[in-house]
């Protein structure tokens, strides 16, 4: 891709929300709803808004496993398997 820049992805694996609802969330953690509104609404202006749509293309693109070398290894811990005994 012409023009970008590797910091970005860089970026949005570090830096976290400044405001709203998901305030302190890392921008890749971001869910993709949040991220739609923003497309819809308008992402902000500035770096903030280059690094939403960053990361919400790599999202709808589904190339998250891009991001898999930057991040290192992640685990995401899921919520143990319940089994009721009836």
């Amino acid at each position: 891709m012409e023009g970008l820049n590797p910091e970005i992805l860089k970026e949005i694996c570090q830096v976290r929300m400044p405001f709203g609802k998901y305030k302190d969330t890392i921008l890749a953690d971001l869910p993709i709803n949040y991220l739609e509104w923003f497309q819809s609404q308008g992402m902000p202006k500035g770096k903030l808004g280059m690094q939403l749509s960053t990361i919400y293309e790599i999202k709808i693109n589904g190339l998250m496993d891009l991001l898999t070398p930057i991040r290192g290894k992640v685990s995401y811990s899921k919520d143990k398997k319940t089994t009721y005994k009836f």
